[in-house]
This record gives structure tokens, C-alpha cells and sequence, in this order.
């Protein structure tokens, strides 16, 4: 999905490698999550049940936010 894609590739581009191993593994079960899932979670149409997996979702959106 593109809009996915809009959000999470500079995310990954620019601070992935600054995330701590947990976050990192946090933030590649964030990815392997359903796309709808995704763009629910993103478009503030849903919040994510596990707290780990929200917690990167926002971190993303406020890495967006900023850019």
C-alpha cells in the first residue's frame, strides 16, 4: 500500500538504526502486521491492542508529523 509505503519508508530510512534492539524488534512486528491493520493504525482509525506494537505506531506518526 503507498500510502504505507509514504510513511514507514522514511521512518526506517532516518531512525531505525537509532532504535534500541527491543524497539527494533518492536518496529519489525509493527511491519508484519496486515496492511489494513496498518493504515487503520496510521489514519487514527483504530488503535493497535498491543502495547509494544502501539507504541511504534506512534513513534512513526510523530516521526511523520515532524518531517
Amino acid at each position: 500500500m503507498l500510502e504505507l509505503d509514504v510513511i514507514l519508508l522514511p521512518f526506517t530510512e532516518k531512525r531505525y538504526r537509532d532504535l534500541s534492539p527491543e524497539d527494533q524488534r518492536d518496529y519489525h512486528a509493527l511491519i508484519n502486521c496486515e496492511d489494513q491493520d496498518l493504515f487503520n493504525w496510521f489514519m487514527e482509525k483504530a488503535v493497535c491492542p498491543d502495547p509494544s506494537i502501539r507504541r511504534m505506531v506512534n513513534l512513526v506518526l510523530e516521526h511523520a508529523r515532524q518531517g
